[in-house]
């Protein structure tokens, strides 16, 4: 190539004049601080993640079909519909993992993180499990115990019952058959098999 004065910039590549973007991001940040009044903003401070006190109702459109137009509002188009982040899930493993996720949470307000427990709390955590375990004890009874045994006997007894009922049904038909081969061997025909006796 000829690199004359006649000849054109053949470089493509876009050039970035780095003392005009510099003087930009100065301003904007000057801009900024104006803004603040001198003053840091305060972070955002988001409560402690906790249990929820309702139930995810994941079973009450189900097996139901519904009618969607245009006009139909999202809220009750098919899937799940979240009102606190306005959005529709399709279907209800990516709904609960949409409202245990962390953008669900901090539209309601709270971080994703969980207090600390103190020693207290676990001692007495512990305390009312072990009253729950103690209370399922009590009220597993001896004589309660004996009467399923009983019934598991009786349905074990009535089942062998019907199985030798069974055998002796499918005894009796076979021997009907028999006779009914011996009455047509008599009567001059034996069947249709072959003429060979199998005995």
């Amino acid at each position: 190539m000829a690199s004359g004065s006649g000849a054109k910039n053949l470089d493509f590549r876009r050039k970035w004049d780095k003392d005009e973007y510099e003087k930009l991001a100065e301003k904007r940040l000057t801009e900024e601080r104006e803004k603040k009044d001198g003053k840091p903003v305060q972070p955002v401070k988001r409560e402690l993640l906790r249990h929820r006190d309702y139930k995810v109702d994941l079973e009450s459109k189900l097996g139901k079909t519904i009618v969607i137009t245009k006009t139909t509002p999202q809220s009750e188009m098919g899937g799940y519909y979240c009102n606190v982040c306005d959005c529709v899930v399709k279907d209800s493993i990516n709904f609960l993992d949409h409202i245990n996720g962390k953008k669900h949470q901090r539209n309601l307000g709270m971080s994703m993180r969980v207090e600390r427990s103190t020693l207290d709390q676990v001692k007495k955590r512990f305390e009312v499990n072990k009253k729950k375990m103690e209370e399922k004890q009590k009220d597993y009874d001896f004589e309660e115990r004996m009467k399923e045994l009983r019934e598991e006997e009786e349905k074990a007894k009535a089942y062998k019952k019907e199985k030798q009922r069974e055998k002796k049904r499918r005894a009796e038909e076979d021997l009907a058959f028999e006779e009914d081969d011996e009455m047509a061997a008599v009567m001059g025909f034996s069947g249709f098999g072959s003429t060979k006796k199998s005995h």
